[in-house]
């Protein structure tokens, strides 16, 4: 088994500690925003090690749909290349853990859809679309 790594951001090693040390009933909204987050359990592409992401709770139906936003800054989050060069991931919503696999939404119609999805619960994704040159990848996450 690989070795967990906390984020070397502070908020989010917190927020991940808080949701996970409390078996899923504390840290779970987006620091002073009240919206719900999930946790995203993955491996690292070049460490190998155990990766875990707060990312909001955005659903579609039993699935997950994970916005690559890092909030507008020109670059892709870290997790974007982990969850590209391996695509079986955990989820933690709450107090439920489930195994799924993730992929990148490539056809243009599917995308839209899920966008819009993801924008109706957390309106700054369009800001953060319209502030940066990339496009901001979508993935949904299936369940296995």
């Amino acid at each position: 088994m690989s070795e967990y790594i906390p984020s070397p951001r502070e908020w989010v090693a917190e927020q991940v500690e808080l949701y996970e040390g409390s078996g899923g009933t504390d840290g779970l909204t987006l620091r002073d925003t009240g919206l719900p987050v999930i946790i995203v359990t993955n491996k690292g592409w070049k460490t190998g090690a155990i990766r875990k992401t707060p990312l909001m709770r955005v659903v579609d139906g039993n699935n997950y749909i994970l916005v690559a936003s890092q909030g507008g800054a020109p670059d892709h989050p870290r997790w974007y290349h982990n969850l590209k060069a391996e695509p079986n991931v955990e989820i933690r919503d709450e107090a439920v853990v489930r195994s799924m696999r993730v992929r990148e939404v490539a056809d243009s119609a599917e995308r839209q859809r899920l966008w819009d999805i993801a924008v109706k619960a957390y309106p700054p994704y369009q800001e953060y679309q319209d502030k940066t040159d990339r496009v901001i990848p979508v993935f949904l996450a299936e369940a296995v």
